[in-house]
C-alpha cells in the first residue's frame, strides 16, 4: 500500500508546534508592529525564531516527530491553559482592574479577549479563583516600605523585576520588563518616568524580601494595576464594586445605532425587571441635604441640641428670618404621613402632592444670584405657577443664553420675592414633596427651606460618582429620549420645560425601581452573568435548578447582604485561615453535596482582610462594601503603621494564605490576586482637612479657619491620590 499523496495532519504537526512556540512570544498585531518598527526587536525575534527552529531540529534528532502514512495514528497535541506575555510588546499604561475582570470573564463567560496578555486555550480553563488582598502594596517590593532587618533571606533589591536575566553593569535591557521605581522622598507618590514602569515585574526568589519569597513560587511576574478613581476629584472608587460589576454585553445591533447617535446614548432596557416603588422612597435623607449643601428645614432637629447647632450655623450664614429666609410650615417628618388617605398608600405618589419646580436667576449689583423666574408643574403636568420676579437690587446681568431672560420681559414685573415666598407658603405644605433639579440653588435664590425634596441630580448618580452630576439635559436625552434647552447658550432655557422633564425623571424611576438609572440598569454583577453562561460538558448535579455557571463569595462578616445575595453561594468568615477554608470548599465542593454540589462553583471571589486591618487601610470596621470616599475613621482607635516585625508577620501570614488557595486548587484553574488599590491613609486625611475648610469657610474669616487650603494641599491631595491608586496584581493558571 502506497503513501497518501496528500499529508496527513500529523505531518503539519512539527511546523504547527514551531510556528506555535514562535508566536507565544507574540501579542497579536502590537506585537507585529513593534518587531516592524524596532530593529532591536527586529532582532530579539529572529532569535527567538532561531531559536525554535533549533529546538525543532534536536526533536527531529530524538525521533519525536515522525511521517505517517495512510490510517496513521494521529499526534496529541499538548491543549493545557496558558498565560502568555509578549516582551516585545510595549504597554502605555497600567492596567486596570477592568482588564483583570475581563480576563475572568473571556476564560469562564465567553467574554472578549484581553489585550495586555494572551490566553493559549482559554476555553480549557474550568474554573476561577479571585482574591482580594488589600494591604499589600507596590512599596513592599521596590523597596520603599521598611522590613524587619532581622528577617532571614536577602535585603530586598528595588530592581527584583528583572529576574534571572537582570543587565549588569549598568545595562539596559529592551526584552525584559523593567522594576518599579522607589518612592520619592516625600512618602506621598511615585514618578513614572517612563512607559516601562508600567510593564509587569519579573518576580525572582533570590530578589525578594523574606515574607514575599513565595509568590516566586506561584506566579511569574507583578502587574501594577491602577484602582478605580478619578485624579480630577481626587477619588478612590471601591475595588471591590469594580471587580464584581461588569457592563452588560451590547448586541452588534444596538452598537451600531449608538454610532450615529450624538450626545447621551439611550438606556438599554430590554432585560428589565420594573419594580413600582413609591415615590416617599426617594426623598433625601438628613445626611443627604447636608452632603449636597442644602438648608435644613427645622423639622429636621429632633433634640435641642441640633435646633442649637443648626440655628447657630444659619446665622452665621446670614440664612434667617432677619435675612429675608422662611420655612416652610412642617411641624415634623411625620406630618405628611398622616395626611394619606388609605386608598393612596400603594399609588407612586403615596398620597403625596408632588410639584416639580425650577427657577431661573441673574446676576444683580455686588455679584449674587437673585431669582427672576419660577415655575411649578403637579404630577399631572398642569402648571401651578410660572412667574417673573423683580430682584431687590439691580440687576447687572440678565444671563439671558442659560436663563432667557431679557429686559425687556422684566420691565413690566412687579412681583417681589416676598411676594412668591408668601404664595409659596400656602401652596407647600407638610403634605407636598418638591422635585427638580439640584434643588438646592433654586431654594436658595428663593431663600425657602422645606424638608421633602427629591432631586434628579441625586436620584440619577453620575456614571463616576460624587462630586460630579449629571446635567439634566443629559438625563432626559439617555433616559426620556427626549431632547431639551435647545436654546442653551443664545435664547436660553424654559423653566416649565426643565420641570416637566425632571417630573418625568421622577416617574420613570418610581416605575423602573430604586436601581434604573445608577450603574445597575447598565451593569450586571458576575454571578448574575455567569449564570446566562451554559456550563461545560452535562451537569451532575443541579440543586439550583439551572444550567448556568455558579459562582460563590467568600468573605468576613455577613456576606449575602452585598453581593452574597445575588451568588449561588455566600460563606461568611471571622478570620483570613476561614477564607482560605472556605475558597476550598467553594472550589471542590461539599463531599456530600448538602449545600455546595459535587466539584464546586465555576467562579469563587473571596478576600483577606486581616492585613488591611493591620495596616488601618480600611476607613472603618464595618463588614461588606468598603468605599473609598466614606468618612475617614481608623478601626479601634489605630493609627499608625505596625513595627516593621509586626508587618512582616502579618504579610508573611497573607502570603502564606495565598499560597495555600494556588496549592489547593485543581488543574486548569485561573488565579488572580490583587490588591485593590495603595495606601489610601494620606488620601483619606486630606479629603478631611478640605471637607473641614469648606465648611468653615462658607460661615468664617480666613484668619478664624482651623484648616487652611491652599495650592500646597492640593497638590498634595493629587499626588495622595495617585498613591492610593496604585495597586497591584498576579496571575496564573494552575
Amino acid at each position: 500500500m502506497g503513501f497518501n499523496k496528500k499529508r496527513k495532519r500529523s505531518q503539519y504537526s512539527k511546523v504547527s508546534s514551531l510556528e506555535e512556540r514562535t508566536n507565544s512570544r507574540q501579542s497579536g498585531a502590537a506585537a507585529t508592529l513593534a518587531i516592524v518598527k524596532d530593529p532591536y526587536v527586529q532582532d530579539q525575534h529572529q532569535a527567538n525564531c532561531d531559536a525554535a527552529h533549533e529546538a525543532a531540529e534536536d526533536e527531529d534528532d530524538a525521533d519525536e516527530w515522525t511521517v505517517v502514512g495512510r490510517g496513521g495514528k494521529k499526534q496529541k497535541t499538548n491543549n493545557y491553559p496558558a498565560l502568555v506575555y509578549a516582551d516585545s510588546y510595549k504597554q502605555q499604561s497600567s492596567i486596570k482592574l477592568g482588564d483583570l475582570q475581563n480576563l475572568v470573564l473571556y476564560c469562564i463567560a465567553n467574554g472578549t479577549s484581553p489585550q495586555w496578555t494572551a490566553v493559549r486555550h482559554h476555553g480549557q480553563v474550568n474554573k476561577a479563583v479571585v482574591l482580594f488582598v488589600p494591604g499589600l502594596e507596590r512599596g513592599m517590593f521596590d523597596g520603599s516600605v521598611a522590613w524587619d532587618t532581622s528577617s532571614e533571606g536577602p535585603a530586598q533589591d528595588p530592581k527584583l523585576g528583572h529576574g534571572p536575566d537582570q543587565p549588569q553593569n549598568g545595562e539596559t535591557s529592551r526584552n525584559v520588563p523593567s522594576s518599579i521605581d522607589g518612592a520619592q522622598n516625600d512618602g506621598v507618590s511615585h514618578t513614572h518616568a517612563s512607559p516601562d514602569d508600567y510593564l509587569p515585574v519579573r518576580l525572582a526568589a533570590e530578589r525578594l524580601p523574606q515574607p514575599l519569597k513565595p509568590l516566586a513560587d506561584c506566579f511569574e511576574y507583578l502587574w501594577p494595576v491602577k484602582a478605580p478613581g478619578d485624579d480630577k476629584f481626587a477619588k478612590v472608587y471601591s475595588p471591590l464594586h469594580h471587580m464584581l460589576n461588569s457592563q452588560i454585553p451590547k448586541s452588534q445591533d444596538r452598537k451600531a445605532a449608538e454610532k450615529v447617535i450624538k450626545g447621551a446614548k439611550p438606556v438599554n432596557d430590554q432585560r428589565w425587571e420594573p419594580k413600582r416603588t413609591p415615590i416617599t422612597t426617594f426623598m433625601l435623607s438628613k445626611d443627604e441635604l447636608r452632603e449636597n449643601d442644602y438648608v435644613l428645614h427645622p423639622a429636621w432637629c429632633g433634640t435641642e441640641s441640633e435646633i442649637h447647632a443648626e440655628t447657630k450655623r444659619r446665622a452665621d450664614a446670614s440664612q434667617t428670618a432677619g435675612s429675608g429666609w422662611i420655612d416652610t410650615q412642617v411641624a415634623d417628618l411625620g406630618a405628611g404621613d398622616d395626611l394619606k388617605l388609605p386608598s393612596e398608600q400603594g399609588s407612586l405618589t403615596a398620597g403625596r402632592t408632588v410639584l416639580a419646580m425650577d427657577c431661573e436667576m441673574c446676576t444683580v449689583q455686588g455679584g449674587e444670584a437673585a431669582l427672576t423666574r419660577i415655575s411649578l408643574i403637579n404630577w399631572d403636568r398642569e402648571v401651578v405657577m410660572d412667574e417673573l420676579v423683580k430682584p431687590d437690587k439691580p440687576i447687572v446681568d440678565y444671563l439671558t443664553r442659560f436663563s432667557g431672560i431679557t429686559p425687556e420681559k422684566m420691565d413690566p414685573v412687579t412681583t417681589s420675592l416676598a411676594d412668591i415666598q408668601k404664595r409659596l407658603l400656602e401652596i407647600l405644605t407638610a403634605n407636598t414633596i418638591l422635585v427638580g433639579h439640584s434643588l438646592d440653588s433654586d431654594l436658595e435664590a428663593l431663600k425657602l427651606t422645606h424638608p421633602f425634596i427629591v432631586d434628579t441630580s441625586i436620584l440619577y448618580p453620575h456614571p463616576r460618582g460624587p462630586p460630579l452630576k449629571s446635567s439634566l439635559k443629559w438625563l432626559a436625552q439617555k433616559y426620556l429620549g427626549r431632547e431639551i434647552q435647545k436654546g442653551h447658550g443664545s435664547l436660553g432655557h424654559d423653566s416649565i420645560e426643565d420641570s416637566r422633564a425632571c417630573l418625568d425623571l421622577v416617574k420613570k424611576k418610581c416605575e423602573k425601581g430604586p436601581e434604573w438609572g445608577s450603574v445597575a440598569s447598565t451593569s450586571e454583577t458576575i454571578f448574575k452573568r455567569l449564570s446566562r453562561t451554559p456550563k461545560k460538558g452535562p451537569r451532575d448535579t443541579a440543586p439550583l435548578g439551572g444550567q448556568g455557571k455558579l459562582g460563590a463569595i467568600v468573605d468576613h462578616g455577613a456576606p449575602e447582604k452585598n453581593f452574597g445575595q445575588i451568588a449561588s453561594f455566600s460563606i461568611g468568615c471571622s478570620t483570613d485561615s476561614e477564607v482560605v477554608d472556605g475558597v476550598k470548599r467553594a472550589v471542590a465542593g461539599d463531599p456530600d453535596g448538602a449545600t455546595i454540589p459535587g466539584g464546586g462553583v465555576d467562579f469563587t471571589w473571596a478576600r483577606l482582610r486581616d492585613l488591611e486591618k493591620a495596616r488601618c487601610w480600611s476607613n472603618n470596621d464595618r463588614y461588606g462594601l468598603i468605599q473609598m470616599d466614606d468618612p475617614p475613621g481608623q478601626p479601634n482607635g489605630k493609627t499608625t503603621e505596625p513595627s516593621p516585625s509586626e508587618l512582616a508577620a502579618k504579610v508573611t501570614t497573607a502570603i502564606n494564605c495565598i499560597k495555600q488557595v494556588h496549592e489547593s486548587l485543581p488543574p486548569c484553574t485561573l488565579l488572580v490576586v490583587y490588591s485593590g488599590n495603595g495606601d489610601p491613609r494620606d488620601l483619606a486625611r486630606l479629603q478631611q482637612m478640605q471637607r473641614t475648610f469648606k465648611q468653615e469657610y462658607k460661615t468664617k474669616k480666613w484668619d478664624q479657619l482651623s484648616v487652611k487650603w491652599t495650592d500646597v494641599e492640593e497638590q498634595a491631595l493629587k499626588r495622595a491620590c495617585k498613591k492610593a491608586r496604585e495597586g497591584l496584581g498576579f496571575v496564573t493558571i494552575t
